[in-house]
């Protein structure tokens, strides 16, 4: 899977070219203090910190062009000390050319020589096995597999899965499968199927998918036409393994799927670097929220409590990126009864379309009124934004109910993780009056994302919030 393997490669490099970093210098220092019995007052000290530099150097560029950490949580722990010792034995052959070259061999310590050389072959070794088995805990972790529909026919399905499942990638999960045509069994290399030709996209815009795999040789181009365009207007990456000449869009790439070429389709692709920075942000904007609720907790439970009869805290089930439940969490605002109240208050809905929303809903407690004008009941959230199911700006995480009645159109708000400010937010939330327009908002954010949109929305929420504006 091309787009995860870019994301995965990313971060692997960035964090194993650390890591080698931070190996040669603690290796180094432990070189000079074991000969010198010192580290700052040694003999020839340019000249030991100059060969130190030319390491470092070396070592960036070698990480950069020869790429020696490709395949790093595929390869075994064998290979894993073969590639660092050979890395290591082409810098000491390197430093000693240069030191002979340049008449410098007298001087410099050989002791120096050895100990780094065997000091940063074991330190780098610990560190690429502790860092091997992070990664692929992370990979294993439900929360960052990639969730696959395949979508293929009768006669191609067992030869497919089983070549898929062998070439399968740590960060996969297969959840489903798609037979375009009659097939009567209920699932294959247990994996279930779940839909066929007729209701395909019913039962895909209501599961959690975040990539689709094509493998259908004999279908129609019109038919796969369709197909991968509908899965486009959810939001979902789409790969097809044939070339399909007849589909125009400006977001195809070739990539390589399990062993198979494949034409990628995605309605919007984020460099992976820009995500990574946009998690960091939300860990830290999340830590900082915390700390804010836990000053206000005390305040703000007494006052719940003595408010109404209830818990402090309200959990719901939410729907997150593509698809994903999750439990949201806020400081409660409502009455215990608020869930049962609002069949008898729908009529009253002043949003047209999935969204209830009402100005003075009878529901809401006096202490609440309060909580959400001054958006204090949403503080809880930083732990929901700690733990990635949401994100410090996103779109909004529809309900289960909400959620049940989109149509693919209002599915692809949910391919962004949900956050807990976003653009519909910033513009005037009270005054919208139709869903419609919240997924218009959502979707211009999505399609024009980068972070200084989402500099410019969390500063914007800062006056929202500050000013009360928008809040009901």
């Amino acid at each position: 899977m091309g787009r995860k393997e870019r994301q995965t490669d990313v971060f692997e490099m960035y964090v194993l070219l650390l890591a080698d970093i931070l190996c040669l210098f603690l290796s180094y220092l432990i070189s000079l203090y074991l000969r010198f019995h010192a580290v700052m007052s040694i003999d020839e000290p340019n000249l030991h910190w100059t060969i130190f530099w030319g390491i470092l150097v070396y070592s960036i560029l070698y990480d950069s062009f020869v790429d020696y950490n490709r395949n790093f949580t595929k390869r075994g722990y064998y290979v894993e000390a073969k590639a660092i010792i050979k890395r290591n034995v082409i810098m000491a052959a390197g430093i000693g050319v240069v030191l002979f070259s340049f008449k410098q061999a007298e001087n410099y310590s050989r002791l120096v020589y050895g100990y780094f050389m065997v000091a940063d072959t074991l330190l780098t070794y610990a560190a690429h096995v502790g860092l091997k088995k992070y990664l692929r805990a992370r990979m294993q972790n439900e929360r960052h597999k990639v969730k696959i529909m395949v979508v293929t026919d009768n006669a191609n399905v067992e030869e497919l899965m089983d070549k898929l499942l062998k070439k399968a990638e740590l960060y996969w999960d297969i959840t489903s499968i798609a037979v375009m045509d009659d097939f009567c069994g209920e699932e294959i290399k247990g994996i279930p199927v779940v839909a066929d030709r007729r209701n395909l996209m019913d039962v895909a815009k209501q599961m959690p998918i975040d990539e689709v795999f094509l493998y259908l040789p004999e279908e129609g181009r019109k038919q796969v036409d369709t197909i991968i365009m509908d899965f486009e207007t959810m939001g979902v990456v789409c790969h097809y393994n044939i070339d399909v000449a007849g589909l125009s869009t400006k977001n195809s790439t070739v990539e390589e799927f399990g062993g198979f070429t494949v034409i990628t389709y995605a309605e919007n692709r984020i460099d992976y670097k820009r995500r990574m920075i946009k998690r960091l942000i939300d860990i830290a904007g999340s830590l900082i929220g915390l700390l804010i609720t836990a000053v206000l907790f005390p305040f703000v439970a007494i006052a719940i409590k003595l408010d109404s009869k209830g818990p402090i805290f309200f959990a719901q089930t939410r729907i997150g990126k593509n698809g994903r439940r999750f439990k949201i969490y806020k400081f409660r605002s409502m009455y215990v009864d608020a869930e049962e109240r609002k069949k008898d208050l729908e009529a009253q809905n002043e949003v047209q379309g999935l969204m209830f929303k009402m100005e003075n809903d009878p529901r809401v407690t006096k202490v609440g009124r309060f909580l959400r004008k001054t958006s204090i009941d949403e503080l809880p959230q930083f732990y929901n934004i700690l733990i990635g199911d949401m994100s410090l700006v996103g779109t909004r995480p529809p309900t289960v109910d909400e959620f049940e009645k989109y149509t693919p159109y209002y599915r692809r708000r949910l391919c962004m993780t949900p956050g807990l400010t976003g653009l519909w937010q910033v513009s005037g939330r009270s005054d919208i009056q139709n869903f419609d327009d919240v997924v218009k908002y959502d979707l211009h954010y999505i399609d024009y994302w980068s972070l200084s949109l989402d500099f410019k929305i969390l500063v914007q929420t800062v006056g929202v919030v500050l000013f009360g504006r928008g809040a009901k």
